[in-house]
């Protein structure tokens, strides 16, 4: 199986109103709004004050987002799905990648649970592919059921 390449930053901005601006070394650029996953996360919340937010830098060499003196860091991988979901062209896309985001699945763990091949998980999370309405109604039967059973 081909490897694939995991997301890495080139450069990273915080903006107001807590945004980030993504430069990936893929040439991706996007515009991360983080309000709601700050309030979402109670270990983002420091994030919630703008002097704190503002403090953003890039780490580990581009393979993360941190704020070094909160002692706080979110994974490129994990920015980009939340880009990619923010900025999806259509409602199946988002349903697709926050039901990856929600379950921390990698590309082999969202093939198996949904049936499909990683490479086909890999081009739907990228947005190289438009994710089908029958993938993203796979993604909320999925959920139902993992709920009942626990």
């Amino acid at each position: 199986m081909a490897s694939m390449k995991r997301p890495r930053l080139k450069a990273v901005q915080p903006r107001s109103s807590a945004r980030l601006e993504l430069t990936f070394t893929s040439g991706q650029h996007y515009t991360l709004d983080m309000s709601d996953a700050l309030k979402a996360y109670p270990g983002l919340a420091p994030l919630s004050k703008p002097k704190a937010f503002a403090g953003a830098v890039l780490g580990d060499g581009g393979w993360s987002v941190e704020w070094p003196e909160l002692d706080i860091q979110i994974g490129a991988d994990t920015l980009l799905l939340d880009a990619l979901a923010q900025n999806a062209p259509d409602e199946n896309t988002r349903v697709f990648i926050r039901w990856r985001l929600r379950h921390r699945m990698t590309l082999d763990q969202a093939a198996e649970a949904l049936g499909v091949s990683p490479r086909s998980i890999s081009r739907y999370s990228s947005g190289r592919e438009v994710v089908p309405r029958t993938l993203a109604l796979a993604c909320l039967g999925w959920e139902s059921l993992e709920h009942k059973a626990a």
